[in-house]
């Protein structure tokens, strides 16, 4: 068999499953079975499959077939540029997520904490991009902490950043110039809404607070001031329908110049303000 051949059977075998981009998907999966990077793929097309990668390709494709997400499967998810290990414990680093990195790049600051660290993502994505900045990242989860950690060796950030156990600020002492969070905003009678990969494979102490999906704004914006420098901004990734409600809430606890920012497909997205 050549590499090629393999491709059609596990395509049909995605749509069947209801996998959405099947081909897409089929081709990295095949990729990674092969130990090769996805652009690559093409240039060994005509060449013969090796037995045992046709095995795990096999096995690979069953597992996404189970809508296991396909950054589970081979174990790492490309944000900002940069490669992040994912697994079960963790958030799925998302496209959408990275208007938030870009809108933080556009303030300044050298402290910044990260509320719901998860994977890491957010946080070492700024501080690579900041060499001179420090940071810290607290999560409830002890599991989303070891990963967290293991990104940051793996990016050289280990000595910038300190990972803390905490229920947001209750462990957390000092004051930042910046703060960001992607918490949990997923209304609670939305969940059964969500696609498979996301409502049976990742953490639902992630993904929502349940009732209307706010709370862990009205902590976290409350609180915030407490925790920022003088002219800090805090920064927050939002649901698309939930930016009003939260915009209300920065009003509330005093902060200005308070600003909603639009995704990649026009969709609000992160609602920031600077706390005077």
């Amino acid at each position: 068999m050549r590499v090629a051949d393999a491709l059609p059977t596990a395509i049909r075998q995605l749509l069947a499953a209801g996998v959405p981009e099947a081909a897409q998907d089929a081709r990295k999966l095949l990729a990674h079975a092969l130990g090769i990077a996805a652009d690559r793929l093409t240039l060994i097309l005509p060449d013969p499959l090796p037995e045992p990668a046709h095995a795990t390709f096999e096995n690979l494709v069953a597992a996404r077939c189970r809508r296991q997400p396909l950054a589970q499967i081979i174990g790492q998810r490309l944000f900002w540029g940069r490669w992040f290990e994912v697994t079960g414990d963790v958030l799925d680093p998302r496209p959408e997520t990275e208007c938030l990195i870009a809108a933080a790049l556009g303030q300044q600051f050298s402290r910044v904490l990260d509320l719901g660290i998860g994977s890491g993502a957010i946080l070492l994505s700024l501080l690579a991009e900041r060499p001179a900045a420090t940071g810290i990242g607290v999560d409830l989860s002890p599991a989303a902490l070891v990963i967290a950690a293991a990104n940051a060796r793996r990016l050289g950030l280990e000595d910038r950043v300190d990972l803390i156990l905490s229920d947001w600020f209750d462990a957390v002492s000092g004051r930042f110039d910046l703060i960001v969070a992607n918490p949990p905003y997923i209304a609670g009678d939305e969940l059964a809404l969500l696609a498979p990969e996301v409502r049976d494979w990742e953490p639902h102490l992630a993904l929502s607070p349940g009732a209307d999906g706010l709370a862990a704004y009205r902590r976290i914006v409350a609180a915030a001031p407490g925790q920022l420098a003088p002219n800090g901004v805090l920064m927050v990734e939002t649901g698309p329908t939930q930016s009003t409600d939260v915009a209300g809430l920065f009003r509330l606890a005093g902060f200005a110049a308070i600003e909603v920012l639009a995704d990649m497909d026009g969709r609000d997205r992160v609602v920031l303000g600077h706390y005077r």
